[in-house]
Order: C-alpha cells, then structure tokens, then sequence
C-alpha cells in the first residue's frame, strides 16, 4: 500500500479502478445501462464537476492559503513557491478552468438547454432553472477568461517566467492578485446558482 501511495500516478490510477468498479457494481446491480444521451450526459456531468472542484480548489488555495502567508515566509524560501509550487499549480489550475467550461458546454447541450440558458431563460419566460444555471454559466466563463487571459499572463511576469522590469513585475502581481480575488468574489455565486438550478423548473 505505501508503495502505491507515494505514486502520484499510481494513486490516481487506483482511485480511477475504484470508481469503475464502483460505477460497473452500481449500475449493473441496478438494471445496467446503454451508452445513450443519458449515459453521455452523466459521463460529462462527472467529468465537469471534478475538474470543477480542481479549479475552484485551486482558486481558493491561492486565495486563502498561498497569498495571505507570503508574508510570514522568510526571503530565502520565497523562490521555492514563485519557481516551483506556483507555475505548477498554475498549470492545473488553468487546464480545469478550460476543462470545466468545455464539459459544461457539452452538458448543456447533451441536456438541452444550451440555448436557454445562454439567453438567461429570456424569450421562454425567464426566471428558474435557465435562468440560474445560465447565470452560473456566464459567470464560469466570465471567472475561465479572467485565468486565460489576465491572471495566467500577469502571473507568468509576477513569477518571472517571462522578463520584464522589477516595477512591471510587482504591478502584474498585484493585477493577477486582484482579478483572482475577482474570481474568489463570484465563485460562491456561480456555486449557488449552478446547485440551485437542480432544484427548479
């Protein structure tokens, strides 16, 4: 077991043949399934939401872990976070965003409301279910553009993974640190209205 755990890769290997086994005792214990709209919609559903949790994790970690202790951290150990810790989870942080917008896009079509909810529910009474996962879903986009194109640019000068002047540098650190507060101010919105959405009509 401890050899299996102190692989990363191996860890989620596991994890992944857990949750097939679990998926396969779940549904063929229950009558078994077809690879249809349902299916598809379901696979999609999953994947959205844990690429979801990364991203979000990820927003919060920096949000309320990484930012507020760089202060106490001593000058020498600081390049340890801004060389190595940062850019990799900003990679994964970026991706998720990415992945999250494409999966739900596919989810909202595969369901059938794509068009509904892009509208705000506008032109079919408006109000419920559209509305709100609509709201969600503007929102989601509105966070993925802010990581694509402010936060990651500005985080690859503030980290130094492209040159620029010392006063360049501090001025995208700040920009990238108040677009992801930006980001930390609409997630619990975005996260409401995409729950709430279940539960109208």
């Amino acid at each position: 077991m401890g050899n299996l755990l102190s692989s990363l890769p191996k860890t989620i290997h596991a994890s992944l043949a857990l949750a097939i086994l679990l998926f396969l005792g779940l549904f063929y214990g229950n009558g078994g399934f077809d690879f249809d709209t349902i299916f598809w919609s379901w696979l999609t559903r999953l994947i959205h939401v844990t690429v979801a949790i990364m991203w979000i994790g990820l927003l919060w970690y920096f949000n309320f872990v990484q930012i507020p202790n760089m202060a106490k951290i001593p000058d020498e150990q600081k390049p340890a976070i801004g060389k190595v810790i940062a850019p990799a989870a900003l990679f994964y942080f970026r991706w998720a965003a990415l992945l999250t917008v494409i999966s739900g896009l596919i989810l909202a079509y595969l369901n059938g409301y794509a068009h509904e909810a892009m509208t705000l529910g506008i032109g079919a009474g408006g109000g419920g279910k559209n509305t709100a996962i609509g709201i969600g879903m503007w929102l989601g986009l509105y966070m993925a553009f802010n990581v694509w194109f402010i936060i990651w640019p500005n985080q690859k000068r503030a980290l130094g993974i492209v040159e620029c002047e010392p006063d360049i540098k501090a001025k995208s650190a700040r920009t990238a640190m108040l677009f992801s507060r930006t980001n930390t101010l609409l997630s619990l919105p975005m996260l409401l209205t995409m729950v709430a959405a279940q539960n109208l009509y």
